[in-house]
């Protein structure tokens, strides 16, 4: 088994598939989106192949190391940037082509009017001690 995590990023320009950003969905919309999402997570988690997620809040803050005293601190991520995570969810599955599928498929959830906004989701392997993150 060998887990990963598929990083849902809020873009706040149009997907490919769907013209519509999100901030201008019905609140029909985004509970269908939602609904969807934790519908698959409850799929997979009877498969055991399901870890964890979350979403996150638009608001945030950057933070980094200033040396002495209190860290540089600067207001951030926005929601009117063109990219920010959104949120994440963890799997744990046998191979490097089944997280592609079950990302596909997680990609498919509904957006404006119903059709599947097909957005794009990062998928990135887990480092595990002496072994590449590669496939």
């Amino acid at each position: 088994m060998a887990k990963y995590v598929l990083l849902k990023h809020y873009r706040g320009a149009p997907a490919p598939e769907n013209d519509v950003p999100m901030d201008r969905w019905t609140p029909e919309e985004l509970t269908a989106h939602v609904q969807y999402m934790e519908d698959f997570a409850k799929r997979i988690e009877a498969t055991g192949e399901y870890v964890d997620s979350q979403a996150l809040s638009t608001q945030g803050t950057f933070v980094r190391s200033g040396g002495e005293g209190r860290p540089p601190v600067t207001d951030g991520p926005f929601a009117e940037t063109k990219d920010l995570i959104a949120g994440w969810m963890i799997i744990d599955v046998e191979s490097y082509d089944r997280a592609l599928e079950l990302a596909a498929e997680l990609s498919e959830a509904p957006g404006a009017g119903g059709k599947p906004i097909r957005e794009w989701l990062e998928l990135r392997p887990f480092l595990t001690a002496g072994h590449p993150a590669t496939e």
